[in-house]
């Protein structure tokens, strides 16, 4: 092997460990949001990264790498779909995993309501607000308009307003407590009648 061939390996390998090191969390927690499985988050991402490393050198020259390692990951973990019936009958023999430790109740809650959103809403939000992505982009990876993408995202976050915004959502709130509303203010800052 040459030393110059051996120096551009080097390079690829550390141009390679940087980028894994400084975005494989984030993408993590995105493609978590959207599968809300922990484990099949990592191993989608780990699997994503590793195909991308075969061909590093191709996705480097074509500009960001982002893009592809991202929708290799979400495809990988939306795959996972389909193998959802052998871990229900796991299940059901062993009982429920156990919850992912150390999460505060309020990130629990927004993964929860991000996880209720139906599968289109959901992935418009994970992309747009956790990897801000911006909106021409979003549309982009997810084969739509720029104004379906903007309607996602307005019925989604209305969707996550309503439901992280109930008494319900909030464990230190009392059984049957509502929240104060708002008085109305006149001109001179008095509150309306």
């Amino acid at each position: 092997m040459t030393a110059a061939r051996e120096r551009r390996e080097r390079e690829a390998q550390e141009s390679f460990d940087a980028y894994y090191t400084a975005s494989a969390g984030r993408l993590i927690s995105a493609v978590y949001a959207v599968t809300g499985n922990l484990a099949d988050a990592e191993d989608a991402v780990q699997e994503a990264y590793a195909r991308a490393w075969l061909r590093w050198d191709t996705l480097c020259a074509e500009g960001d790498p982002a893009p592809w390692i991202r929708t290799v990951a979400l495809r990988l973990a939306v795959s996972t779909w389909r193998k959802a019936r052998n871990r229900l009958r796991a299940q059901f023999r062993h009982g429920p995993p156990p919850d992912v430790p150390g999460l505060a109740p309020d990130r629990v809650a927004l993964i929860e309501a991000v996880r209720a959103l139906p599968a289109d809403q959901r992935k418009a939000i994970v992309l747009h607000h956790l990897l801000d992505l911006p909106v021409a982009q979003v549309a982009r990876e997810l084969g739509a308009t720029e104004a379906a993408i903007r309607t996602r995202l307005s019925r989604a976050r209305r969707a996550l307003a309503v439901r992280l915004d109930s008494p319900a959502s909030d464990p230190a709130a009392p059984a049957g407590a509502r929240r104060p509303t708002p008085t109305r203010q006149n001109r001179k800052g008095l509150p309306s009648p």
